[in-house]
């Protein structure tokens, strides 16, 4: 029964590891990757020199922090209200239409908010504007306000499906606590004070610690087919992935390098982070660290 999922874990976790020398090499595709000649440090030089660097570093890493902090709260918040359902079809139809976005692609998503977003016929320029006596906006030219929209989407799509793994540890609590603690005349709020949230304590490290550790990684569909790519918007829309796709697809074979060296940076920063991370929540509480 081991063997399926071992195989998979070789093929797409331990072989790729042997593009390590990609970024640190001047790839031409007449030599392949080992006849190719080594270029030391060359590759990096075009994430850290660029113009562009302090940008896509600062939009990547504080989208990802507002993901982590609000991300966290709403999932676990609507995975409590969840488990308060009296009903199990009542809880089951809910369950099911918050998941439902999590199951739509990009693609869908981008035109989803080009019909509220579009200017000739978007349902907020033609509806909602109007209504407020607002003047309609070109959303796809005005990057102050992608941010907003950006996070909406991202936790539109997101927060049905993450809260289920909140929800299945709220099944595991013994519900003799929650029976005990009636007796005792703590109400539904107080419960989840006291029993529900220190119950799930060590699970929302765990999910943090991990978060932290792809702080540098962004939702490549969300920040690329979302704002459609929209050269006007860069200001706010671009990360780092987005930002190594555009060179790439710019570039010849040499993109492939430095795009291999903005991977290579991100898992090396990544796996620096977790490890301060769960040393951080060590010295606090031990219990609660991952390793």
């Amino acid at each position: 029964m081991m063997l399926p999922g071992a195989v998979l874990i070789l093929l797409f976790s331990y072989l790729p590891m042997f593009g390590i020398i990609i970024p640190f090499k001047d790839i031409n595709m007449r030599d392949g990757i080992l006849g190719s000649p080594w270029c030391g440090l060359q590759n990096f030089e075009f994430l850290f020199r660029t113009e562009d660097a302090w940008l896509i570093t600062r939009n990547t890493i504080g989208y990802n922090v507002i993901f982590i902090i609000i991300g966290t709260f709403l999932n676990v918040s609507i995975a409590i209200m969840m488990s308060l359902f009296s009903s199990k079809r009542a809880s089951k139809i809910y369950q099911t239409i918050i998941i439902m976005p999590y199951f739509l692609s990009y693609v869908i998503v981008s035109y989803l908010v080009f019909a509220f977003l579009s200017m000739d016929n978007g349902f907020l320029n033609k509806t909602i504007l109007p209504m407020l006596g607002i003047e309609p906006i070109n959303w796809y030219t005005v990057p102050e306000q992608w941010p907003w929209i950006l996070c909406v989407v991202n936790f539109w799509k997101w927060t049905g499906y993450s809260s289920v793994v909140y929800l299945a540890a709220i099944a595991g609590i013994d519900v003799q606590l929650y029976e005990a603690a009636e007796i005792d005349g703590a109400n539904k709020w107080k419960q989840i004070i006291h029993i529900t949230l220190p119950s799930l304590k060590l699970l929302i490290v765990i999910q943090t610690i991990l978060s932290i550790g792809k702080i540098l990684n962004s939702d490549f569909g969300l920040f690329y087919q979302v704002p459609m790519n929209s050269g006007a918007l860069y200001s706010t829309t671009s990360t780092i992935n987005t930002y190594v796709y555009n060179k790439m697809i710019s570039g010849g074979a040499k993109t492939l390098g430095m795009s291999s060296a903005a991977a290579f940076y991100q898992s090396v920063v990544g796996f620096v982070l977790v490890l301060l991370a769960n040393m951080i929540v060590n010295k606090v509480d031990p219990d609660s660290a991952l390793f």
